[in-house]
């Protein structure tokens, strides 16, 4: 245990007061500063539009293709200033986005999607195959389906596809963008499960874009919680889980039970934070 308080005080990623602009004109990100720890699950939680995917993305560069850029604050991973990198220079270092929607190739087969992963490897064909077959071990479905075109497999499927894919670059830290998006409930457990299975056994660290919020701070070390392009909230997965406001403004919850959206809607200017 003391190992792995140890380990997880190692912070791989920071961001530190970013900000972030569309079309020159539309801010999205205001002063946003978070960190990732080595051997972590870090969850970034938030309704539509909150700003978690637009966060991962100034992470991996991929902003400029959506006319988007950091103009202010400093991204940093492993104490290295990484925002002018481009993205297949962050793959080369260890940091993969597993992007929402999943992406998968869907003309190619499932086995020719994961091998797309390791276009970046320098380390041989003995230790690629030796990585497929890790994946095939924490995706067995993968396995099964591997002849399979992409196109003509599951949503869960596919998903497990994408995540597949990035462990074949040997990630270090992979930045998932919401993985239970369109999925049934045991399926996103079980890909939780995976995500946990991936971080204790293979000691791959996450930062994760979620929605889903209940099952996200199962799950995740430490959260934040993003709102209107803003950190609004931050602690510990376990104490965010049990937090009034979380479970009354995030949950649907409060110490008088279930309330409904319009409720939740309705009560939004108690929120403490804004006050």
């Amino acid at each position: 245990m003391a190992e792995q308080t140890a380990q997880q005080s190692e912070m791989l990623l920071t961001l530190n007061n970013i900000e972030v602009i569309y079309n020159h004109v539309i801010l999205v990100l205001k002063g946003v500063s978070l960190s990732v720890p080595k051997g972590g699950i870090t969850a970034l939680l938030g309704g539509n539009g909150a700003g978690k995917t637009t966060t991962l993305k100034a992470v991996s560069n991929l902003l400029r293709s959506e006319r988007g850029e950091v103009t202010k604050g400093t991204i940093e991973y492993r104490g290295e200033k990484v925002q002018s990198l481009s993205p297949s220079d962050l793959v080369k270092r260890g940091v993969i986005q597993v992007m929402e929607g999943r992406h998968c190739f869907e003309h190619l087969t499932i086995e020719e999607n994961l091998m797309t992963g390791a276009y970046t490897r320098r380390d041989g064909a003995a230790e690629v195959q030796k990585d497929l077959e890790l994946v095939y071990s924490y995706f067995p479905r993968l396995k099964e389906r591997r002849k399979s075109q992409a196109g003509y497999t599951s949503g869960g499927e596919q998903q497990m596809c994408a995540i597949g894919r990035a462990l074949m670059s040997s990630p270090e830290t992979i930045l998932l963008d919401e993985p239970s998006m369109g999925l049934a409930p045991q399926l996103v457990e079980e890909i939780f499960e995976i995500v946990k299975d991936l971080n204790e056994r293979e000691g791959v660290s996450f930062l994760l874009a979620e929605q889903n919020t209940t099952v996200a701070l199962r799950y995740a070390h430490y959260g934040y919680i993003l709102e209107s392009g803003r950190v609004v909230m931050d602690g510990e997965g376990a104490a965010l889980l049990e937090n009034e406001d979380v479970k009354e403004f995030y949950l649907g919850l409060s110490t008088e039970g279930r309330r409904s959206y319009r409720d939740v809607k309705h009560y939004k200017r108690r929120k403490r934070w804004l006050s």
